[in-house]
């Protein structure tokens, strides 16, 4: 089977399982959701940037979640057999399973984002707080990029653990727990992969990282997960 058939067939997969379709209709749904609750209760004027900043740590454990789930329900269920049969390359297999879920992540992300964003101007709007300033979008592209990549981080670490639990509630101590206490404990965590990523939406640059950089880290984290992940998918028995 060709790369491309194996991205559609895989597309299909993740399309028509009711858990992929709930995670990605409940994503959208909290960003929505949050960004209206936050600029209607706001009492100064801000932007709708600033309110989609906010709902990021929420929004980020729908893609997580997302990632997770793409490769664990079939390996919780045994589909990933009849997967390996049908596909034998392991190779080809993941690449279109990472290629599929990235589209899937992307787009899920970049409807979310916006969705907010639309929803906390309007809100802000019409209660006559939007701030002025921060015209620029370029902040609601990162946040979009930022979660696409922290989703593609949980699904390469779940197709290296083979596992539900545990690159879940690895992935959600990361963005929940660590970061944000050790952060107040030594600088050290800038080179963590959410904390890296930020970068990609927050103004304030760090004192060695910039956008670019935070963004090419996270990438790094999941280039080498992921070829931890493929050179043990292609390796052991499924």
């Amino acid at each position: 089977m060709t790369l491309p058939r194996v991205i559609s067939a895989e597309l299909i997969k993740l399309r028509t399982l009711p858990v992929i379709a709930a995670t990605v209709f409940a994503t959208i749904g909290t960003a929505i959701t949050l960004s209206a609750a936050i600029a209607a209760s706001s009492t100064v004027a801000i932007s709708g940037v600033q309110v989609t900043r906010a709902t990021i740590p929420f929004v980020q454990i729908g893609v997580i979640l997302l990632g997770v789930l793409a490769v664990a329900t079939e390996y919780q269920g045994g589909q990933i057999r009849t997967t390996l049969t049908a596909t034998p390359r392991r190779l080809s297999t993941l690449t279109g399973k990472s290629l599929a879920f990235l589209v899937t992540a992307v787009v899920t992300s970049g409807v979310a984002v916006g969705a907010g964003w639309v929803t906390a101007t309007i809100t802000l709007s019409v209660r006559h707080l939007a701030a002025a300033g921060e015209a620029s979008l370029w902040p609601i592209v990162g946040v979009a990029v930022y979660l696409a990549l922290i989703g593609s981080l949980a699904f390469a670490l779940t197709v290296l653990l083979r596992s539900l639990i545990p690159p879940l509630v690895t992935m959600l101590s990361l963005v929940l727990i660590v970061s944000p206490l050790a952060s107040g404990l030594t600088e050290h965590t800038r080179w963590l992969p959410d904390k890296a990523g930020s970068l990609l939406y927050l103004t304030d640059t760090d004192a060695v990282l910039d956008a670019g950089t935070g963004g090419l880290i996270l990438l790094a984290w999941i280039i080498a997960i992921s070829i931890a992940a493929s050179t043990t998918f292609t390796r052991r028995d499924a």
